[in-house]
């Protein structure tokens, strides 16, 4: 999705990240002085050690600079906590549904086709399709080589930028992409889906059977290299994804939790039901409750290609409504809104939640402001010593428990 990189979400797993902070310097720490055409210099020899021609090299990095525009993207990127709902709404819109239904059946033949081969879904497909660029409309101005090398050079992630970069030459190398033609996002992800580019060289494919893998002018060759991209992270073949449920207003609150998974018969028992309060369907792989606002917000059932969609971009928010959305273009209802309100802490109440948390023992990470993983953790370990509904989701409730705990 254009405004949140999927290098972004491997930084801020939960926390949507929209806009910009401050200008930021690049971080140049472990470069001892060294500069950017020095390291290019020295790089450069990196990648012909690692089995790249260095004609690839030559063509694939020439007139490659260092942009502090891109530092500035990567350095200072403004955290706004966005909920579930919040995202969702504004994601999936009416406007996304319907064109998503058209293009479903436009491309009919080659979803088809792909499903075949690969096992995902055409709805799964789409879906990411317009998340990331809506349909193609949007995807990015950035020059992938400039990006990439730059936050190669720079020391936040040098190693990983550096693995991109190697990959960006072998795709030069290949064939499938000219470095002119490598417009992207600001991290260097390309084509209609945005594909890093070590995601790209390793899952590429020919949707259009031209002998190429050119996911920025052929939609089915993007379709295609989503599609075994998601194989590659785990996808299995004929089972759900995700299944929107009604959730009880009491029940073991505590197996809310990813890590838990359960038959539906299991969850049945615990008294979950489909939206409109039928009763779940039998069998089928297990399946985790997912509660993202709490025991009052929408409630899911995840089941294990969920996974292969946190493998895709690691932000719960973002992963939970391509699912969502997914599941929509398959031909699932509205979403339902829960049971009741919920109110989001702020960015400094979820800081001093955090702070709270590691006084008390709950957890060991700095107070960031960021619902993550880690803050539901202990959000969770705490409702539960507190006697607390153990839903995961941090609340004003919590924060006074916390502070009259001794």
């Amino acid at each position: 999705m254009m405004g949140l990189s999927r290098m972004a979400a491997i930084v801020a797993t939960t926390t949507i990240c929209l806009g910009l902070a401050a200008p930021a310097l690049a971080d140049t720490s472990c470069r001892k002085g060294q500069s950017f055409e020095a390291w290019l210099a020295a790089f450069k020899r990196q990648a012909e050690a690692a089995g790249v021609s260095r004609a690839a090299i030559e063509t694939g990095l020439a007139g490659v600079t260092f942009d502090p525009a891109i530092v500035r993207r990567d350095h200072g990127q403004g955290v706004f906590q966005q909920t579930f709902l919040q995202f969702s709404d504004r994601m999936v819109s009416g406007d996304r549904l319907s064109r998503g239904a058209r293009l479903l059946d436009t491309h009919a033949a080659v979803l088809k086709r792909i499903e075949a081969q690969y096992g995902v879904p055409g709805p799964v497909l789409v879906a990411f399709w317009g998340l990331e660029t809506s349909f193609g409309t949007d995807m990015g101005k950035y020059k992938a080589p400039v990006a990439v090398a730059t936050l190669a050079y720079d020391c936040r992630r040098t190693e990983m930028f550096t693995q991109e970069l190697i990959d960006l030459l072998r795709i030069v190398e290949r064939g499938d992409l000219a470095p002119s033609e490598m417009i992207g996002d600001w991290a260097g992800e390309l084509g209609h889906l945005m594909f890093t580019p070590t995601d790209l060289y390793t899952y590429a494919a020919d949707g259009d059977g031209d002998g190429r893998h050119d996911v920025i002018r052929s939609i089915p060759d993007a379709l295609a290299t989503a599609a075994n991209f998601l194989k590659g992270l785990g996808w299995r073949r004929g089972e759900p994804w995700l299944d929107e449920v009604r959730v009880p207003a009491e029940m073991d609150w505590s197996r809310s939790d990813p890590s838990i998974a359960l038959s539906r018969a299991e969850w049945a028992r615990m008294g979950v039901t489909r939206p409109d309060g039928a009763a779940l369907a039998a069998g089928g792989p297990p399946a985790s409750l997912w509660l993202p606002m709490g025991r009052l917000g929408p409630a899911f059932l995840t089941y294990p290609n969920f996974q292969a969609y946190l493998g895709w971009n690691k932000a719960m928010v973002y992963s939970t409504t391509a699912a969502h959305y997914a599941a929509r273009l398959a031909g699932a209802p509205k979403l339902s809104r829960g049971r009741g309100e919920v109110t989001p802490l702020t960015t400094e109440q979820m800081k001093h939640l955090q702070t709270l948390l590691v006084r008390r023992g709950y957890s060991a990470e700095a107070p960031d402001g960021r619902l993550g993983n880690a803050t539901r953790a202990a959000v969770r370990a705490a409702q539960m010593r507190l006697g607390l509904p153990a839903d995961s989701y941090p609340t004003a409730e919590l924060i006074a428990a916390l502070e009259g705990a001794r």
